[in-house]
């Protein structure tokens, strides 16, 4: 079996490289310019340049099996774009459409689509299955989900499988943004404004999410199938920064901020949306992916968290 996987270069396709090649799999990593250099033992490369829905993918295509679909525009705020929601479709809906058209025509047997929670939104009052309806909230969880129905086209046209997993917030070594920024506080033994609340958020080790991802290029079972996936146990914020500092060997430093308070003073200094996330909460059930195809995320929370931990303690010095 020989797996593309775009997105090679990032934080979860260096990962899913590494996992698919221990497991005995034949892995080309799809990326940007090979000159650049993609040094990870077991994987051939192959340079595609820009995606979008131009760009030619038969090269990389050639004696495929399967594709994990993992590159995104995931941030497009300050790289000078005049026109943000089309930069993020041109990437996450019509690169996509040019890749899953390209596959079928090469005789690809399935696609993996990595999507987002975002497609259902930002936030949950119970945990969200996958008949919840999409309740996008940004330019990148909209791009998600027409990419989602796009890709979903072109399967039932051309008869290419595909499945769509929708994980949460991903952690793990190499982990950046606003977790490497939590973990960054908890390291420094920064009082973090915390202690008063009481939400529940799913998150996601990437040891599980590559696993995962393993399960679903080869299972029979998830075809045309979307799936959220998850470590399976939500923390409140306060019990992830309990638990953060006990894998970094430090005090956890909390005080109690009505949560209100703590959304007025986000909401003063431009910073609601990063706040009501941190402050929020946001559960997804897992079940269907674990029925389908016996699936058992095969790392803890505390593991996960342990192994980020030992990453950030070599990289912080």
């Amino acid at each position: 079996m020989i797996v593309l996987v775009t997105g090679a270069s990032g934080f979860v396709g260096r990962a899913l490289c590494a996992h698919l090649v221990a497991h005995g799999v034949g892995v080309r990593a799809a990326v940007r310019d090979a000159a650049a250099g993609f040094d990870l033992p077991g994987c051939t490369t192959a340079s595609i340049g820009d995606i979008g829905p131009q760009t030619a993918w038969r090269q990389a295509l050639d004696g495929v099996d399967a594709v994990a679909h993992l590159a995104a525009r995931v941030h497009v705020m300050r790289d000078g774009s005049p026109d943000p929601p089309a930069a993020y479709r041109r990437v996450n809906v019509e690169g996509t459409v040019c890749l899953a058209r390209a596959a079928a025509a090469a005789g690809v047997r399935r696609l993996l689509f990595l999507s987002s929670v975002k497609v259902n939104g930002e936030s949950s009052t119970r945990p969200l299955t996958e008949t919840d309806g999409p309740a996008p909230e940004d330019p990148y969880g909209r791009s998600k989900w027409a990419a989602e129905q796009a890709l979903a086209g072109v399967a039932k046209e051309t008869g290419l499988q595909h499945v769509v997993l929708r994980p949460p917030l991903i952690y793990g070594p190499g982990v950046k943004a606003n977790f490497l920024r939590l973990m960054r506080a908890v390291a420094r033994g920064w009082p973090l404004p915390l202690g008063a609340l009481d939400n529940r958020r799913s998150l996601l080790y990437l040891g599980n999410l590559v696993d995962a991802i393993w399960v679903c290029l080869e299972h029979p079972g998830v075809i045309g199938r979307t799936y959220f996936v998850s470590d399976g146990e939500d923390l409140s914020t306060p019990d992830l920064v309990r638990r953060l500092a006990l894998a970094l060997g430090v005090r956890a430093r909390m005080s109690r901020v009505p949560p209100a308070l703590l959304g007025l003073l986000g909401a003063i200094c431009g910073k609601r949306a990063a706040v009501d996330r941190l402050t929020g909460s946001l559960q997804i059930d897992c079940s269907a992916l674990r029925r389908d195809t016996g699936w058992r995320p095969p790392f803890t929370v505390d593991q996960g968290l342990a192994e980020t931990a030992r990453w950030f303690r070599m990289v912080a010095g």
